[in-house]
Protein backbone atom coordinates (compact mmCIF):
# COMPACT_ATOMS: atom_id res chain seq x y z
CA UNK A 1 0.00 0.00 0.00
CA UNK A 2 1.49 3.50 -1.19
CA UNK A 3 2.06 5.55 1.94
CA UNK A 4 0.20 9.16 2.07
CA UNK A 5 2.98 11.15 4.70
CA UNK A 6 1.83 14.75 3.67
CA UNK A 7 -2.09 13.54 4.17
CA UNK A 8 -2.05 11.51 7.72
CA UNK A 9 -3.47 14.06 10.40
CA UNK A 10 -1.22 14.76 13.02
CA UNK A 11 -1.62 12.31 15.96
CA UNK A 12 -1.71 14.94 18.35
CA UNK A 13 -4.58 16.36 16.76
CA UNK A 14 -6.28 13.44 16.41
CA UNK A 15 -6.10 11.90 20.47
CA UNK A 16 -7.40 15.82 21.37
CA UNK A 17 -10.27 14.88 19.25
CA UNK A 18 -11.00 11.53 20.16
CA UNK A 19 -9.69 12.22 24.03
CA UNK A 20 -11.90 10.48 27.29
CA UNK A 21 -9.92 12.16 29.97
CA UNK A 22 -12.61 12.84 32.50
CA UNK A 23 -15.61 10.97 30.50
CA UNK A 24 -15.54 8.37 33.93
CA UNK A 25 -13.94 11.06 36.06
CA UNK A 26 -11.40 12.53 36.70
CA UNK A 27 -9.71 9.72 39.38
CA UNK A 28 -10.51 6.78 36.39
CA UNK A 29 -7.96 4.85 35.76
CA UNK A 30 -9.75 2.22 33.52
CA UNK A 31 -10.34 4.03 30.45
CA UNK A 32 -12.94 2.30 28.15
CA UNK A 33 -13.02 -0.85 29.99
CA UNK A 34 -15.40 0.95 31.97
CA UNK A 35 -18.08 0.62 27.95
CA UNK A 36 -18.35 -3.32 30.19
CA UNK A 37 -21.17 -2.42 32.05
CA UNK A 38 -23.20 -5.05 34.23
CA UNK A 39 -25.29 -5.71 31.78
CA UNK A 40 -23.28 -6.15 28.38
CA UNK A 41 -21.10 -8.43 30.73
CA UNK A 42 -24.49 -10.34 31.48
CA UNK A 43 -25.27 -10.44 27.43
CA UNK A 44 -22.35 -11.51 26.98
CA UNK A 45 -22.07 -14.62 28.60
CA UNK A 46 -25.44 -15.59 26.81
CA UNK A 47 -23.34 -16.06 23.69
CA UNK A 48 -21.91 -18.97 25.52
CA UNK A 49 -23.93 -22.22 23.74
CA UNK A 50 -21.84 -24.99 22.96
CA UNK A 51 -19.27 -24.68 25.82
CA UNK A 52 -16.10 -24.56 23.09
CA UNK A 53 -13.27 -23.79 25.07
CA UNK A 54 -10.14 -21.20 22.74
CA UNK A 55 -7.10 -20.45 24.41
CA UNK A 56 -5.83 -17.25 22.33
CA UNK A 57 -2.58 -17.08 24.76
CA UNK A 58 0.67 -17.94 23.19
CA UNK A 59 3.39 -20.61 25.29
CA UNK A 60 5.30 -18.76 27.76
CA UNK A 61 8.43 -20.41 26.97
CA UNK A 62 11.82 -19.98 25.17
CA UNK A 63 10.37 -20.58 21.94
CA UNK A 64 8.62 -17.77 22.06
CA UNK A 65 8.82 -14.34 19.13
CA UNK A 66 11.30 -12.39 20.95
CA UNK A 67 14.67 -12.14 19.45
CA UNK A 68 16.83 -10.42 22.72
CA UNK A 69 16.95 -7.47 20.78
CA UNK A 70 14.99 -5.50 22.92
CA UNK A 71 13.05 -8.20 25.09
CA UNK A 72 14.00 -11.67 25.79
CA UNK A 73 11.88 -15.17 26.13
CA UNK A 74 10.44 -16.15 29.47
CA UNK A 75 13.46 -18.04 31.12
CA UNK A 76 11.90 -20.76 33.47
CA UNK A 77 13.84 -22.62 36.13
CA UNK A 78 13.21 -25.28 38.52
CA UNK A 79 14.08 -24.62 42.18
CA UNK A 80 13.12 -27.85 44.15
CA UNK A 81 12.63 -30.96 41.78
CA UNK A 82 12.50 -33.53 44.95
CA UNK A 83 15.64 -34.37 44.78
CA UNK A 84 17.63 -34.62 48.23
CA UNK A 85 14.74 -33.91 50.11
CA UNK A 86 13.97 -35.61 53.24
CA UNK A 87 10.44 -35.33 54.68
CA UNK A 88 8.17 -37.80 57.07
CA UNK A 89 6.56 -39.88 55.12
CA UNK A 90 8.66 -40.01 51.92
CA UNK A 91 6.98 -36.38 50.91
CA UNK A 92 8.59 -34.55 47.71
CA UNK A 93 7.53 -31.58 46.00
CA UNK A 94 8.99 -29.19 43.50
CA UNK A 95 8.82 -25.64 42.77
CA UNK A 96 9.69 -23.26 39.75
CA UNK A 97 9.54 -20.28 39.12
CA UNK A 98 10.07 -17.80 35.71
CA UNK A 99 12.35 -14.75 34.45
CA UNK A 100 10.58 -12.79 32.07
CA UNK A 101 9.97 -9.17 30.55
CA UNK A 102 5.88 -8.71 31.41
CA UNK A 103 5.35 -7.92 27.38
CA UNK A 104 7.40 -10.57 25.92
CA UNK A 105 4.53 -12.87 25.01
CA UNK A 106 0.50 -12.67 25.12
CA UNK A 107 0.02 -9.32 27.30
CA UNK A 108 -2.21 -6.45 28.21
CA UNK A 109 -0.66 -3.00 27.88
CA UNK A 110 -1.65 -0.81 30.82
CA UNK A 111 -2.94 2.83 30.32
CA UNK A 112 0.71 3.68 31.71
CA UNK A 113 2.25 1.56 29.08
CA UNK A 114 2.91 5.23 26.76
CA UNK A 115 2.52 8.79 27.00
CA UNK A 116 3.59 11.89 25.53
CA UNK A 117 3.80 16.06 26.17
CA UNK A 118 4.35 14.73 30.00
CA UNK A 119 0.80 13.21 30.79
CA UNK A 120 -0.61 9.91 31.06
CA UNK A 121 -4.09 8.69 29.87
CA UNK A 122 -7.03 11.35 32.11
CA UNK A 123 -4.15 13.81 32.99
CA UNK A 124 -2.08 11.64 35.21
CA UNK A 125 1.33 13.29 35.32
CA UNK A 126 3.89 11.01 33.74
CA UNK A 127 6.47 11.49 36.02
CA UNK A 128 4.72 9.18 38.54
CA UNK A 129 6.38 6.73 36.62
CA UNK A 130 10.07 5.75 38.36
CA UNK A 131 11.78 3.19 39.43
CA UNK A 132 8.88 1.92 41.35
CA UNK A 133 6.56 1.61 39.34
CA UNK A 134 3.51 3.69 37.86
CA UNK A 135 2.06 5.43 40.87
CA UNK A 136 -1.64 5.90 37.85
CA UNK A 137 -2.71 3.83 35.25
CA UNK A 138 -1.36 0.79 36.10
CA UNK A 139 -2.40 -3.01 34.86
CA UNK A 140 -3.53 -3.79 38.45
CA UNK A 141 -5.96 -0.94 37.94
CA UNK A 142 -7.67 -3.42 35.84
CA UNK A 143 -7.68 -6.31 38.54
CA UNK A 144 -11.68 -6.61 38.08
CA UNK A 145 -10.54 -8.39 34.85
CA UNK A 146 -11.49 -7.71 31.57
CA UNK A 147 -14.21 -10.04 30.21
CA UNK A 148 -17.28 -9.66 27.65
CA UNK A 149 -18.42 -9.58 24.23
CA UNK A 150 -15.37 -10.15 21.80
CA UNK A 151 -15.64 -10.02 17.76
CA UNK A 152 -13.11 -11.45 15.49
CA UNK A 153 -11.61 -9.64 12.17
CA UNK A 154 -10.31 -11.77 10.19
CA UNK A 155 -8.49 -9.60 8.21
CA UNK A 156 -5.79 -11.85 6.18
CA UNK A 157 -8.91 -14.06 5.06
CA UNK A 158 -10.81 -11.00 3.69
CA UNK A 159 -7.29 -10.24 1.95
CA UNK A 160 -6.81 -13.94 0.95
CA UNK A 161 -3.61 -14.80 2.12
CA UNK A 162 -2.09 -16.42 5.39
CA UNK A 163 -0.65 -13.24 6.97
CA UNK A 164 -0.52 -9.89 5.46
CA UNK A 165 2.88 -8.56 5.08
CA UNK A 166 4.83 -6.25 7.20
CA UNK A 167 3.42 -2.28 6.56
CA UNK A 168 0.54 -3.22 5.15
CA UNK A 169 -2.15 -0.69 6.51
CA UNK A 170 -5.28 -1.94 7.97
CA UNK A 171 -7.91 0.93 7.46
CA UNK A 172 -11.46 1.39 8.83
CA UNK A 173 -12.96 0.73 5.48
CA UNK A 174 -11.44 -3.11 6.06
CA UNK A 175 -12.39 -2.93 9.48
CA UNK A 176 -16.19 -2.34 7.82
CA UNK A 177 -15.65 -4.94 4.77
CA UNK A 178 -14.81 -7.91 7.29
CA UNK A 179 -17.36 -6.89 9.28
CA UNK A 180 -20.00 -7.25 6.46
CA UNK A 181 -18.01 -10.55 4.97
CA UNK A 182 -18.53 -12.31 7.97
CA UNK A 183 -22.16 -12.45 8.33
CA UNK A 184 -22.63 -8.54 8.78
CA UNK A 185 -21.30 -8.81 12.97
CA UNK A 186 -21.63 -5.81 14.50
CA UNK A 187 -18.52 -4.15 16.64
CA UNK A 188 -20.60 -1.79 19.28
CA UNK A 189 -20.25 -0.09 22.48
CA UNK A 190 -17.85 -2.54 25.19
CA UNK A 191 -17.38 -4.96 22.55
CA UNK A 192 -13.63 -6.30 22.81
CA UNK A 193 -11.98 -6.11 19.36
CA UNK A 194 -9.76 -8.96 18.30
CA UNK A 195 -7.81 -8.45 14.78
CA UNK A 196 -6.29 -11.36 13.02
CA UNK A 197 -3.69 -10.44 10.44
CA UNK A 198 -1.79 -13.68 10.20
CA UNK A 199 1.17 -12.73 11.64
CA UNK A 200 0.80 -15.98 14.23
CA UNK A 201 0.96 -18.36 11.57
CA UNK A 202 3.54 -16.49 10.04
CA UNK A 203 5.75 -17.10 13.12
CA UNK A 204 4.43 -20.51 13.44
CA UNK A 205 5.68 -21.30 9.66
CA UNK A 206 8.62 -19.45 9.75
CA UNK A 207 10.08 -20.11 13.57
CA UNK A 208 11.89 -16.50 12.77
CA UNK A 209 11.84 -14.36 15.96
CA UNK A 210 14.25 -11.54 13.84
CA UNK A 211 11.31 -11.38 11.33
CA UNK A 212 8.34 -11.34 13.33
CA UNK A 213 9.59 -7.93 15.30
CA UNK A 214 11.27 -6.60 12.49
CA UNK A 215 7.82 -5.15 11.35
CA UNK A 216 3.99 -5.91 11.38
CA UNK A 217 0.66 -5.54 9.42
CA UNK A 218 -1.66 -3.30 11.64
CA UNK A 219 -4.44 -0.62 12.48
CA UNK A 220 -3.65 2.59 10.40
CA UNK A 221 -4.05 5.87 12.70
CA UNK A 222 -7.60 6.57 10.52
CA UNK A 223 -8.77 2.84 12.78
CA UNK A 224 -8.52 5.24 16.19
CA UNK A 225 -12.13 7.18 15.39
CA UNK A 226 -13.16 4.05 13.68
CA UNK A 227 -13.02 2.02 17.24
CA UNK A 228 -14.00 5.62 19.14
CA UNK A 229 -17.20 5.79 17.06
CA UNK A 230 -18.03 2.33 18.15
CA UNK A 231 -17.11 2.56 21.89
CA UNK A 232 -14.87 -0.51 21.64
CA UNK A 233 -13.44 -1.87 25.33
CA UNK A 234 -10.53 -2.92 24.39
CA UNK A 235 -8.40 -4.10 21.19
CA UNK A 236 -6.09 -7.17 20.51
CA UNK A 237 -4.18 -8.44 17.72
CA UNK A 238 -1.68 -11.26 16.57
CA UNK A 239 1.11 -9.22 16.28
CA UNK A 240 3.15 -7.40 18.68
CA UNK A 241 2.08 -3.71 18.65
CA UNK A 242 -1.93 -3.83 17.32
CA UNK A 243 -0.52 -1.28 14.42
CA UNK A 244 1.58 -1.12 11.14
CA UNK A 245 5.04 -0.97 11.51
CA UNK A 246 7.01 0.49 9.62
CA UNK A 247 4.51 3.40 10.43
CA UNK A 248 2.30 5.68 8.25
CA UNK A 249 4.23 8.62 9.16
CA UNK A 250 8.53 9.34 9.64
CA UNK A 251 7.18 12.04 11.83
CA UNK A 252 5.68 9.49 14.69
CA UNK A 253 6.37 6.67 16.55
CA UNK A 254 3.29 4.09 17.70
CA UNK A 255 0.79 7.18 16.90
CA UNK A 256 -1.97 4.71 17.25
CA UNK A 257 -0.29 2.95 20.49
CA UNK A 258 -0.28 7.09 21.79
CA UNK A 259 -3.79 7.71 20.69
CA UNK A 260 -5.57 4.70 21.93
CA UNK A 261 -4.02 4.03 24.96
CA UNK A 262 -2.68 7.71 26.10
CA UNK A 263 -5.75 9.81 24.56
CA UNK A 264 -8.56 7.27 24.73
CA UNK A 265 -7.86 5.08 27.89
CA UNK A 266 -7.86 1.76 25.49
CA UNK A 267 -5.93 -1.20 26.60
CA UNK A 268 -4.17 -3.21 23.97
CA UNK A 269 -3.96 -6.93 23.52
CA UNK A 270 -0.59 -7.91 21.67
CA UNK A 271 0.86 -11.24 20.90
CA UNK A 272 -1.93 -13.20 20.93
CA UNK A 273 -2.86 -16.70 18.90
CA UNK A 274 -6.16 -16.68 16.39
CA UNK A 275 -5.33 -19.68 14.45
CA UNK A 276 -7.81 -22.43 16.04
CA UNK A 277 -10.85 -19.48 17.16
CA UNK A 278 -10.32 -18.30 13.73
CA UNK A 279 -10.87 -21.61 11.86
CA UNK A 280 -13.52 -22.58 14.23
CA UNK A 281 -15.39 -19.51 13.28
CA UNK A 282 -15.20 -19.81 9.80
CA UNK A 283 -16.81 -23.22 10.45
CA UNK A 284 -19.43 -21.96 12.06
CA UNK A 285 -19.81 -18.60 10.82
CA UNK A 286 -19.98 -17.27 14.46
CA UNK A 287 -17.67 -14.12 15.01
CA UNK A 288 -19.01 -12.99 18.39
CA UNK A 289 -18.41 -14.83 21.60
CA UNK A 290 -17.57 -14.58 25.64
CA UNK A 291 -14.13 -13.40 25.99
CA UNK A 292 -12.37 -13.00 29.40
CA UNK A 293 -8.56 -12.02 29.69
CA UNK A 294 -8.14 -10.57 33.32
CA UNK A 295 -4.46 -9.66 33.75
CA UNK A 296 -2.30 -10.56 36.30
CA UNK A 297 -2.74 -7.94 39.68
CA UNK A 298 1.23 -6.90 39.55
CA UNK A 299 1.06 -3.56 41.53
CA UNK A 300 2.42 -0.77 39.67
CA UNK A 301 3.20 -2.61 36.44
CA UNK A 302 3.26 -1.72 33.14
CA UNK A 303 2.06 -4.53 31.48
CA UNK A 304 0.66 -8.39 32.52
CA UNK A 305 0.86 -11.54 30.87
CA UNK A 306 -2.28 -13.13 29.75
CA UNK A 307 -3.93 -16.20 28.52
CA UNK A 308 -7.38 -14.97 26.87
CA UNK A 309 -10.08 -17.29 26.64
CA UNK A 310 -12.97 -17.17 24.50
CA UNK A 311 -15.69 -19.86 25.22
CA UNK A 312 -18.61 -20.31 22.25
Amino acid sequence: MTRQHTRLEDFRVVGERLRNWGRWGPEDERGTINFITPERLVAAGRLICRGAIFDLGIPFDKSGPQDGAFRSNPLHMMSETGAGQDFPGGFKFADDYVLMPLQCASQWDALAHVHYDGLLYNGFPADGITTKGAEHCSIDKQAKGIAGRGVLLDIAALKGVDWLEAGTVIEPEDLDEACERQGGVEVGTGDILLVRTGWRRKFLSEGDPAAFMAGEPGLGQACCAWLHEREVAAVGSDNWAIEVLPGESPDAFLPVHLILIRDMGMSLGEILDFEELAEDCHRDGVWDFFFAAPPLKITHAIGSPINPVVIK
